[in-house]
């Protein structure tokens, strides 16, 4: 008795071996829905070869490095420069040549879900990872370039493996350590991706709980951004104190 359509997908599912002699036998089976299967197939294994390519393509800052003797490479990434409520996170991830998870990527382009698995499977791999955070009394008093430079310099002093160099998205930071500054660095630098989503997801679980503590303004899904539900939340409450008096539109608010 042939095998239905649905136990040759669940089989095919287990496989990734193009050239695997179970596909082989497929190949001439007349049934449409096992042709459709085949294809599905080919269709998985090309989006996951080039998802490795990806992978290997943005590590390959870390790769030259490692090939020069630098043990420890840090990757720095931040969270909340653009908001109106909310601190800032920065993160900074040093990670082993032997980390494998393909799916680190910019944290902007994943899914809640996807991150919330990601930032758990990274704390565990890295080989360390530090977060510092500056607040808002932080970010009006310093502006808010300041405070996202301060908070990085302190997650990188914060870790016990010293980097022998960092690379940071975006950021220069005036720390005596080599330093490579990436623009888009989340897309191009796995450490740096993998900071961005520990920062993300760190910040997002704050500002839940700040949307908790002050409702009305919508922070579990703005996370503290400009939002129309979180201007009315303004207009409607006024100031929290999670809001950034150095901030437009928030000072119109303040009195």
């Amino acid at each position: 008795m042939s095998e239905t359509i649905r136990q040759i997908k669940d089989r095919l599912a287990a496989i990734t071996d193009p050239a695997d002699s179970y596909v082989a036998a497929l190949r001439d089976d007349p049934r449409k829905g096992v042709q459709q299967a085949l294809t599905q197939f080919r269709r998985r294994l090309e989006r996951q070869a080039a998802a490795l390519a990806a992978f290997h393509q943005r590590f390959r800052y870390e790769q030259a490095l490692w090939q020069q003797g630098c043990t420890y490479v840090a990757g720095m990434d931040e969270v909340g420069r653009g908001p109106l409520a909310g601190p800032v996170v920065t993160c900074a991830v040093i990670l082993k040549p032997s980390f494998d998870l393909v799916g680190v990527t910019d944290s902007k382009q994943l899914t809640q879900r996807e991150r919330e698995q990601l930032y758990l499977q990274i704390v565990n791999e890295a080989v360390e990872v530090s977060i510092a955070v500056n607040d808002r009394e932080a970010i009006d008093r310093l502006n808010i370039y300041a405070a996202t430079q301060d908070a990085m310099i302190r997650a990188v002093n914060n870790l016990h493996h010293r980097p022998q160099y960092l690379i940071v998205d975006a950021v220069p930071l005036k720390i005596p350590l080599p330093q490579t500054t990436l623009i888009k660095g989340d897309q191009k630098s796995i450490s740096v991706a993998a900071a961005s989503i520990v920062a993300k997801e760190y910040r997002d679980h704050l500002m839940r709980d700040y949307d908790r503590v002050y409702p009305g303004y919508g922070f579990a899904e703005n996370m503290g951004y400009g939002t129309k539900e979180h201007l009315a939340g303004l207009a409607k409450y006024g100031v929290t104190p999670i809001h950034r008096h150095s901030f437009s539109p928030v000072k119109k608010y303040l009195n």
